[in-house]
Parts: structure tokens; C-alpha cells; sequence
């Protein structure tokens, strides 16, 4: 019964808070002054009025917040549906996530010693506080096929979870709202999010500076590539295609030489204005990975 299953849950979310904090402690999130302060916000979180210190709970980042999410469904804090669970494991995850000053100067500091020190540590972190969902990403299918042309890459995606009916009428009753003005917009950090927009408490895109403008980079949390980002300008701006984003795409490669860029084109694709077509489109945005095979093969090219 539900009413057996909480009783016996809540010793499980004891060790699953434990172990989550373990987790955050081990990654750097927090130190152990936070403990108190952070257990706190969970109970909050899960509605728990009472604590009961147990052994911690082990295994990775989603083995970790299954009993959390699975407990909020039989408390009835949230519905058992995708978009539900994945808003409620990512408010979770926020409040092990430091402010963007906090990020920024970590990586700054890794930066100063190396462009690929910095974004290691960022990758590390993006992955540490589930923004980067990398158990869901290793459910994805991948070949190669060796044409004339070269090595040919052919993935499909299962990362990215499917709509649930009951989501997509939800999302059809949620009031609309222009805010954050796009799924890529700087606003998304730290956003709450909805049944038609995702959670992004635990997103936190660093600063970069593109061809004398503010820029900011972050990671895919589905990412198609190793360490799949997209570098998006502060402004929302319709993208346009001329000499100013081949600088832009030399300065951030000479910034970042362990990476290679490419560009969305300034097309308009879908049936209207809202469809995800111009979400990726305005912002400029630019999608990356890592190059060192890519360079190493056209070092053999040349030589």
C-alpha cells in the first residue's frame, strides 16, 4: 500500500539525502558547513517534518535521486510523468548549485592555468549537479561507418525522454509566458521552470567574452558530441550571417584550441515563431566539441 510504501520510503530518503550530500561533498558542490543547511532545504523539498541520520546511499547521480523522485510521487508532491519528475530531480539538484560568481571565478581560475583545464573542471561540474545527464546519455546508440569520404558518425539519441499524453495536455493548459524569452536566453539560469518549459536551477553558464561582446557558454544536458555546448550571445538577438561571426568563431577557438566550432545558418525553420527552430536560432547560437581527433588526423593530412 502507499501508506506501507512511505513508511518504508522515508528510511530510504534519509540514505538518499545522505548519499546526495556525500555526492556534492566528493564534487566540490559544498563543503561540510553546508550540511546542515542543505538538508534542511530538502526536507523542505520533500515535505519531511522529522530526520533520521542513516547509512548513505551509494551509486551515481541518478541512482541517487530515484528514491527521492520516486517518494515525491507517493507522497503526491508531483505527478508520476517525465516532465514532472524531471522538474522535481532538477529543483533537487539546485540546491547543491553555487551562484554564478562562485562558477565564474572557479573557472576563470582553471582558465588562467589552461583553456582545457577549465572547461575539464566545467564539464566535470555540468555532469556533478545533473545538468548534464551523462547515465542518460550513455543509453544513446552509436556506429561509425568508414566511407571514402572518412570516418562517418551515426548516432541516435535515447537521452532525451519522450513526451508523456498527460504532459502534453498539461503544457496545452499552462498559461503562456514570454519569460525567459527563449530556451537558451541567460534568464533560463537558476529558472524554476514549468510543464512547457524546463528546470534549469542547476544550470549555471559561465562568461565568456566573443569578439568584444558578452558571451556565455554551457553544456547540452543531451548533448549529440563529447562535451556538446552551445556558446549563446547575453543579448536575444535575431542571428545574422556576415563577416562579424567569422570572428566571432576565430576568437573562440583561439580562446578555446582544444575545440572546434560550427554555426547555425540564419534560417527561420518550422510553421511559426515559437517553435524550437527559432529557440536555437536567435541567440546565435553555436554548437561545439572537443577536436583532438579532428586535428590529428588533419596534422597527418598536412604532413
Amino acid at each position: 500500500s502507499s501508506r506501507w510504501f512511505l513508511k518504508r520510503g522515508v528510511i530510504m530518503i534519509y540514505r538518499a539525502i545522505n548519499g546526495l550530500i556525500r555526492h556534492a561533498i566528493e564534487a566540490d558542490l559544498i563543503t561540510n558547513d553546508d550540511i546542515f543547511v542543505v538538508r534542511n532545504q530538502l526536507m523542505d523539498i520533500l515535505k519531511l517534518t522529522d530526520w533520521n541520520d542513516k547509512e548513505p546511499l551509494t551509486g551515481n547521480i541518478e541512482e541517487l535521486l530515484e528514491p527521492l523522485i520516486d517518494y515525491a510521487v507517493k507522497a503526491g508532491i508531483i505527478e508520476d510523468t517525465a516532465v514532472q519528475r524531471d522538474l522535481f530531480d532538477t529543483r533537487v539538484m539546485g540546491v547543491f548549485t553555487p551562484m554564478p560568481r562562485e562558477v565564474n571565478a572557479t573557472f576563470q581560475r582553471k582558465y588562467s592555468a589552461s583553456p582545457s583545464a577549465a572547461t575539464e573542471w566545467y564539464y566535470t561540474f555540468s555532469k556533478s549537479l545533473n545538468y548534464v545527464r551523462a547515465e542518460r546519455i550513455a543509453k544513446d546508440l552509436k556506429w561509425t561507418y568508414e566511407s571514402e569520404y572518412g570516418t562517418l558518425d551515426i548516432t541516435i539519441n535515447r537521452s532525451k525522454p519522450e513526451k508523456d499524453p498527460r504532459d502534453i495536455a498539461a503544457a496545452k493548459l499552462q498559461k503562456k509566458s514570454a519569460y525567459p524569452q527563449c530556451h537558451l536566453c541567460v534568464e533560463n539560469m537558476g529558472f524554476a521552470g514549468h510543464q512547457a518549459h524546463p528546470a534549469r536551477q542547476n544550470l549555471r553558464p559561465v562568461k565568456l567574452n566573443i569578439n568584444s561582446q558578452d558571451w556565455f557558454m554551457q553544456y547540452s544536458p543531451y548533448g549529440y558530441y563529447n562535451e556538446h555546448c552551445i556558446v549563446f550571445n547575453k543579448q536575444h538577438i535575431p542571428m545574422t550571417i556576415n563577416a562579424q561571426v567569422f570572428n566571432k568563431l576565430f576568437d573562440f577557438v583561439e580562446q578555446f584550441p582544444h575545440y572546434f566550432i560550427g554555426s547555425n545558418a540564419d534560417l527561420i525553420f518550422g510553421r511559426n515563431n515559437t517553435s524550437m527552430g527559432i529557440v536555437w536560432l536567435c541567440l546565435g547560437s553555436t554548437f561545439l566539441c572537443p577536436a583532438p581527433l579532428y586535428l590529428k588526423k588533419n596534422k597527418e593530412n598536412d604532413e
